[in-house]
């Protein structure tokens, strides 16, 4: 362990920064900044960032089980989503999205996506391992 490790290993409290989704949350920007999220259930639920206008916040979604109902992460306002996500080395356009979809039955534990707010838009990144895996509606 290093120094500065060990300096700090009390203000850091790494289990905070991850946390396991079995039935949808609302995420709320004082709480769960900065945080990665396991869908780890086979009927995950939704997932609603907090209003866009929290610049700043970023968050990131991961498959962690074989689910059996599409996770989904949502816009709390919706038609606010931008970016790509990689699905099976396809790009496809995050274009005004309301909600990215891990889409049951085509889903990997693994596939990932992230949402990062500039005040106005959330900025999203992701990849899915097959095709039709992660979808951008709305």
């Amino acid at each position: 362990m290093s120094w500065l490790t060990e300096r700090f290993k009390d203000s850091v409290h790494y289990t905070d920064m991850v946390e396991f989704i079995t039935a949808g949350k609302t995420l709320t920007a004082g709480v769960d900044n900065n945080k990665t999220f396991i869908l780890s259930d086979a009927a995950p639920g939704t997932i609603t960032l907090p209003a866009v206008t929290n610049k700043g916040f970023k968050c990131k979604v991961i498959v962690g089980f074989a689910i059996t109902s599409d996770g989904v992460v949502e816009s709390a306002e919706g038609d606010n989503m931008e970016g790509a996500i990689d699905v099976a080395d396809a790009v496809v356009t995050v274009d005004g999205a309301d909600q990215i979809n891990f889409e049951e039955g085509a889903d990997n534990i693994g596939d990932w996506a992230t949402f990062e707010s500039d005040g106005a838009i959330w900025y999203v990144d992701g990849r899915a391992l097959t095709t039709a895996g992660m979808t951008a509606t709305g």
